[in-house]
């Protein structure tokens, strides 16, 4: 009997031996046929089309439309693309180092990098560039992609600068020879009180590690002990920095992610690689819609071994692995390779089977309420998993945080709107500082005195609103005819119809008129309802004092102002605060040293 059970097992793993040969043998002969019949369609092209063609233009298209057909991050990259993709993550690119705003057709310097080479030699917020060497840089000509092309260049050449300085009639001249410029991973930090601290990131690329421990150090040096690390918006990177992000909160030797191809069925393990610098101390990281990839490595392995407290909305759900391969004529493409998987087993992809649904994803959850209401995400059992003292987490794709917070769905006023829509705030500040700055600081030495005592004085807010009336922005309701009829006519298309059944009864009465009145009085009153909900006065002043204090001081510290009106980042204080939450979810390592 055991032995006719052995033979069964024995002929059954032989046919299961000989279908996979058979089913590998037809998958290869299938593979050959096809580069086969793409062979011979290039060849019909090149010897028998009717014109000549452009190879490399068919070749790129052909590889774009292929890589659609196998998932949304398998991307072609063209060689002549492959520097301005990778400069995020490698962290850096060669200029003169200043973030600029093109207003009015004039490059103005918002902030010169710090350490940059357009700081050593004395540029400053404000200044207007009006000539790049024998280029006039005023008008027209003025574009993103021209001032790219005049500032950036390879490392150690020279470019000449024309710069006019507030009232000054006469331009000063700078040479400025191009060096590296690095993009800052963490774009902010600041002390929250005497023991939190507060750390934004970015991006994950080379230099995030040193980044944040630079950040971190200088907290811990101002007496932090516990520390919110928001992931908002961060949309990941290189899988190292995040796999060293989670060694910072989880010492050396933990399972930060793994990756799995299901073709090959090949597992990699990645573990942390060096003790952390905040293994210990209360911790609460913020993610949203948009945290993806690597953000989603951090906070789900953060949460998988109940080391912190995650805040916010699920996660964007992007856990396909890229490798970057290269082509014969140096193009690129990046090819999903595996899935990433959380300690607890989690897949961070969502399902992307249905392409159009899967880049209408966000838009999706908040039709269906995920983003506004915490009671409207609903898991099956089959998603539950376990973090490492047992609590429920839940698969399915992205990261669904302990605590929900939802989006602020708060309409803001139309004058507010159109005064962010417009440009009023930097271009009104740098012109505010012009006559300002020296006053300011005497006034408000440091950012902790600016952030304490300043607030805009009705002389500032008159020269505000003055100037925002000047560049055409008045707190009026805007009439625009054409703008008004297409909505009306979507709003009441139905109803139209029903009134208005033939040629002859538009012109009968005046049903129309009345009708396309009532509803422009309803869009007035919704305006001044949009107005009287909504403090403009109060969230102008949030952006000016978060403007001037970027201008005068430290501009990691500007965004605690921001965060004044922030309801995800506002829970986060209150939440590690609350040391006894800690104790109730079993976080570990949650003592504030």
């Amino acid at each position: 009997m055991q032995w006719s059970k052995y033979i069964r097992r024995c002929a059954g793993l032989v046919a299961c031996l000989l279908l996979s040969g058979a089913l590998s043998a037809q998958n290869n002969r299938t593979y050959d046929v096809n580069v086969q019949k793409m062979n011979r369609l290039m060849q019909f092209v090149r010897y028998y089309y009717v014109d000549s063609a452009d190879f490399e233009t068919l070749t790129d298209k052909g590889i774009v439309e292929m890589l659609k057909q196998l998932d949304p991050h398998s991307v072609y990259v063209p060689k002549k693309e492959i520097r301005r993709m990778n400069e995020p993550l490698e962290g850096n690119f060669d200029g003169i180092g200043v973030q600029f705003q093109i207003i009015k057709d004039t490059i103005v310097v918002v902030e010169p990098v710090k350490g940059g080479p357009s700081e050593r030699v004395g540029i400053r917020a404000g200044d207007k560039i009006i000539r790049i060497d024998d280029s006039v840089a005023v008008g027209k000509i003025c574009t993103n992609a021209w001032v790219f092309k005049k500032l950036r260049g390879k490392k150690g050449t020279r470019v000449n600068l024309a710069v006019r300085r507030g009232h000054q009639e006469e331009p000063l001249y700078f040479t400025i020879v191009r060096d590296k410029i690095p993009i800052h991973c963490v774009e902010s930090y600041f002390m929250v009180d005497k023991e939190t601290g507060y750390i934004q990131l970015e991006r994950f690329a080379q230099q995030t590690l040193a980044e944040f421990r630079k950040a971190l150090a200088e907290l811990q040096a101002q007496g932090m002990k516990n520390l919110i690390f928001d992931l908002r918006d961060n949309s990941g990177g290189y899988l190292q920095a995040a796999i060293d992000m989670v060694g910072e909160f989880m010492g050396k030797d933990q399972l930060a992610v793994y990756t799995q191809n299901n073709q090959t069925g090949n597992r990699f393990n990645y573990n942390t690689q060096h003790h952390g610098n905040f293994e210990e101390g209360r911790l609460v990281i913020l993610i949203n819609e948009y945290s993806a990839s690597a953000s989603e490595i951090v906070s789900g392995a953060v949460q998988d071994y109940d080391r912190g407290i995650v805040i916010g909305r699920r996660s964007f759900g992007k856990g396909l692995v890229q490798q970057q391969l290269p082509l014969p004529d140096s193009a690129q493409v990046r090819l999903t390779t595996s899935r990433y998987y959380i300690p607890s087993g989690r897949c961070i992809q969502k399902p992307y089977e249905d392409r159009e649904e899967y880049s209408r994803d966000v838009i999706n959850r908040y039709n269906k309420g995920e983003l506004t209401h915490a009671d409207s995400i609903h898991f099956p059992d089959s998603l539950k998993y376990k973090t490492a003292n047992g609590r429920t987490v839940y698969g399915g794709g992205g990261v669904m945080p302990d605590i929900f917070i939802p989006m602020d769905t708060g309409q803001i006023s139309d004058y507010y709107y159109r005064l962010y829509r417009r440009n009023i705030f930097s271009p009104f500040v740098l012109q505010y500082l012009e006559k300002h700055r020296s006053s300011l600081l005497e006034a408000y030495p440091d950012f902790d005195s600016f952030y304490g005592r300043f607030d805009p004085d009705e002389a500032m807010m008159r020269e505000f609103y003055a100037y925002a009336r000047a560049e055409g922005v008045t707190d009026t309701f805007e009439f625009k005819l054409n703008a008004c009829l297409n909505d009306f006519a979507k709003k009441y298309k139905d109803t139209l119809e029903k009134m208005f059944p033939t040629r002859e009864s538009v012109q009968e009465g005046h049903a129309m008129e009345k009708l396309f009145l009532d509803y422009l009085d309803g869009i007035q009153r919704d305006y001044r309802k949009r107005q009287a909900d909504f403090d403009t006065e109060k969230y102008i002043k949030r952006q000016l004092r978060t403007l001037l204090a970027r201008n005068l001081y430290d501009s990691h510290s500007a965004a605690k102002i921001w965060m004044e009106t922030d309801e995800t980042y506002q829970e986060a204080v209150r939440v590690i605060h609350t040391p006894s939450l800690f104790r109730k979810m079993g976080i570990r390592n949650a003592a504030a040293r």
